[in-house]
C-alpha cells in the first residue's frame, strides 16, 4: 500500500498558548474531511511533511504541529534562555485543547509516534470525549523502566558505545538517573558543557538503533541537536511529568480508560522498547486495541512496511 502523493498546507499559523510560547500549526487534506490530529516524537523533535502522506488527503483533514520549543514553535528549546519549566505534558495537552477548539474541531483521531504515542495516550486517558480514534506507532508509554533501558539497560548490548555516554556523567551520579544527570550537564551556563553533552547523547541514541543505517542526518544539524537533547532529558529526567507511579507508569495503569476508544498499535518486531513488553501488555489492557507487529523493523514509523500499516490503518477509521 503506498503513501498517500505529497501535499502543502492550505493553511497555518501561530498559537499562543501562553507562558510565553507560541505553537506553530499546520492543515492539509480536506478542510471538510474528518479531523486528524499528527503528534511528533522526541519529546523535543518536529513535525514532518511525510506525516501528511500517511492520510488520504480527500478523506482527511490533517493538523500538524510543533510541540513546545519544537521546529517552528517559540521560543526554541534550543536556546538557553528558554524557560523549561513550562514546557511539560499537561501543559502539552493544554495546548492541544486550546489548537482544537482554535480550529472547530469537535473530535479528531489522534496518531503520534514514539514520544507522541505516549502523549497521545494520556490525552485521551484525560479528554476521551474528544479522542476519536487513536493510531500510534513505536509505541512508548513513558515509564522510568522504559527509560532506564533506553539509558541503561542497552549499554550490555551496546558496550563501547554505552562507555562513552557514560562518560560525561560523573561518577556518583552514574548509580541514579542518567536521563536527569545529563539534563543538568545540559543546563550548565558553559556553552562548550551543553554542546559537547547534546552530541553524546544524540551520539548513543544513534548507537542504540536497532536496524542499520545508524545515522540520523538532523542530529548534525547543531542547533536541532541541542533542543532535542535539551528537551528528552528534561522529560526522561522527571518521569515525563506524568505524576507519581511505579515502574511502569500512569499510562499503562489507567490503560482501561481507552475502552471506548478504537486504536491500532504498530510495532517494529525489533523495537527496544519490546524487551519490556510494554506494548503487548498495553494491548492485552485496552479493549477494542489492535496490534500489528511489522517483522524486522525498529523504532520507525518510516521504514515501507510500517508505512504501510500506518496507511492502512487510517484507512481503516477514515469512515467512521
Amino acid at each position: 500500500m503506498a503513501l498517500y502523493p505529497e501535499i502543502e498546507p492550505y493553511d497555518h499559523g501561530m498559537l499562543d498558548v501562553g507562558d510565553g510560547n507560541r505553537v506553530y500549526w499546520e492543515t492539509c487534506g480536506n478542510p471538510h474531511g474528518k479531523p486528524a490530529l499528527v503528534l511528533h516524537g522526541g519529546p523535543g523533535s518536529r513535525s514532518d511533511p511525510w506525516f501528511r502522506r500517511l492520510f488520504n488527503p480527500d478523506a482527511y483533514r490533517v493538523v500538524l504541529l510543533d510541540q513546545r520549543g519544537c521546529g517552528r514553535s517559540t521560543p526554541p528549546a534550543s536556546a538557553y534562555e528558554t524557560d523549561m519549566s513550562v514546557n511539560t505534558t499537561d501543559r502539552l495537552m493544554a495546548d492541544l485543547e486550546l489548537l482544537r477548539r482554535h480550529l472547530g474541531i469537535e473530535r479528531w483521531l489522534v496518531w503520534g509516534v514514539s514520544w507522541g504515542s505516549v502523549l497521545g495516550l494520556r490525552y485521551a486517558q484525560t479528554h476521551p470525549g474528544v479522542v476519536a480514534e487513536l493510531v500510534l506507532a513505536g509505541v512508548a508509554t513513558g515509564s522510568r523502566a522504559e527509560v532506564a533501558l533506553m539509558t541503561k539497560g542497552l549499554g550490555q548490548f551496546f558496550p563501547e558505545a554505552f562507555e562513552r555516554f557514560l562518560a560525561e556523567v560523573p561518577e556518583e551520579e552514574r548509580v541514579g538517573n542518567l536521563a536527569a544527570a545529563y539534563n543538568r550537564l545540559i543546563e550548565s551556563p558553559d556553552p562548550r558543557v551543553r554542546a559537547r553533552v547534546a552530541r553524546a547523547w544524540t551520539d548513543w541514541e544513534t548507537a542504540v538503533a536497532a536496524a542499520p543505517p545508524r545515522s540520523v542526518p538532523r542530529y548534525e544539524d547543531p542547533v536541532f541537536r541541542m533542543g532535542f537533547a535539551r528537551t528528552v532529558t528534561h522529560y526522561w529526567g522527571n518521569d515525563h511529568f506524568l505524576g507519581e507511579g511505579d515502574e511502569d507508569g500512569v499510562v499503562l495503569r489507567d490503560a482501561p480508560l481507552l475502552k471506548d476508544i478504537p486504536g491500532t498499535l504498530v510495532q517494529g518486531s525489533l523495537d527496544p522498547g519490546n524487551l519490556l513488553g510494554v506494548v503487548w501488555r498495553l494491548h492485552h489492557a485496552w479493549p477494542g486495541s489492535e496490534l500489528i507487529v511489522v517483522d524486522d523493523v525498529g523504532h520507525s514509523a518510516g521504514a515501507p512496511d510500517m508505512a504501510d500499516a500506518l496507511v492502512a490503518a487510517t484507512d481503516k477509521y477514515a469512515g467512521r
